[in-house]
């Protein structure tokens, strides 16, 4: 049996979740600001990663989807907030300042990206197991979704 207070819950989560749905819509048309920082630069021989870049016809297209996949978790009682990439503001800054809290990483070239609670390690590193420790680390930090390592090794 369920609960009305709980319907009515639901009910006004979903309209909250359109209305915020029509607001994302909207504002993404113009610009994607996906979160990216430069972590480490220990390795002179690798290039630092550079941000990625969405022209606004990208933008334009890509919009929906972007709306439609964010919202979902929300809807689904998964996600606190009302769309995916909101939580990636929070997640990159997070994830750097604990790659750097560890003091390990210094001899690296490290570069993080964040889309939806995705993070993307790119750069490189000294080795597979330097590799896999670094996807560990932010795989444990709080409203990550999946880390996607593109991290390569280099010496």
């Amino acid at each position: 049996m369920k609960y009305p207070a709980m319907k009515n819950a639901k009910v006004e989560r979903k309209k909250l979740a359109m209305a915020l749905l029509l607001g994302a819509y909207c504002g993404t048309a113009g610009a994607i600001d996906d979160p990216f920082l430069d972590v480490t630069h220990g390795m002179a021989s690798c290039p630092p990663p550079r941000p990625p870049v969405t022209s606004p016809e990208q933008a334009r297209m890509e919009a929906h989807l972007r709306t439609e996949r964010g919202t979902r978790c929300y809807l689904e009682g998964r996600c606190r907030l009302p769309n995916s990439y909101l939580y990636d503001a929070e997640i990159i800054p997070r994830v750097k300042k604990a790659i750097l809290a560890t003091g390990r990483y210094g001899d690296t070239t490290v570069s993080v990206f964040g889309q939806r609670r995705w993070v993307f390690l790119e750069g490189c590193v000294r080795s597979k197991a330097q590799s896999r420790a670094l996807e560990d680390l932010v795989k444990g930090i709080d409203d990550v979704e999946r880390v996607v390592n593109r991290l390569s090794v280099s010496r």
